[in-house]
């Protein structure tokens, strides 16, 4: 019992640092192996026990599958609602939008109402899954972003997020 709430602490406190570091703007190296700790979270959770419930098979099943939507869809909107541009010298900046933040509460919302389906199901859940979906979230954010990144040109302006209006301005975003 004090394990699973312990978890449930640090995945909390983890969302909470990482939705706080994407309203800074950052720089994104496309370069480097984006696709890396994703794989990483997959394989561990992969190799953990308990993926799905054997005493409720298609139900478990089912949860999981829409928890990997669930992730997908957060990391896809994730990365479109993110504004990205670039500095003179050629490098590639991000930062999160207002609409990231609303990405991100209606993902954790879909999330703990699965979460809540699930224990009226009876379905044993396991932290596994949660691991998954966040490896899915990240994989296809980062791609994203990375091929997002590669499509803009040197000293380009300010590629506008969703809903953000399209503003031309000197290839600088002020943060």
């Amino acid at each position: 019992m004090m394990s699973g709430l312990v978890d449930a602490l640090l995945i909390v406190v983890a969302v909470v640092v990482v939705i706080a570091r994407q309203f800074r703007a950052s720089r994104i190296d496309t370069g480097r192996r984006w696709w890396l700790l994703p794989v990483v979270l997959a394989v561990v959770a992969l190799r953990e026990p308990g993926l799905v419930d054997a005493q409720h098979r298609t139900a478990s099943i089912a949860l999981l599958t829409a928890e990997l939507l669930t992730g997908l869809a957060i990391g896809a909107g994730w990365a479109w609602t993110n504004r990205i541009w670039t500095e003179p010298d050629g490098a590639v900046w991000s930062r999160s939008t207002k609409a990231s933040g609303a990405v991100w509460a209606v993902g954790i919302g879909l999330r703990l109402g699965l979460f809540a389906l699930g224990a009226a199901l009876g379905v044993h859940q396991d932290s596994s899954a949660l691991l998954l979906a966040l490896a899915a979230t990240l994989l296809v954010r980062s791609g994203t972003l990375d091929w997002r990144a590669r499509s803009l040109s040197p000293a380009a302006a300010p590629a506008p997020a969703y809903g953000q209006p399209m503003v031309r301005s000197s290839g600088k975003e002020r943060v």
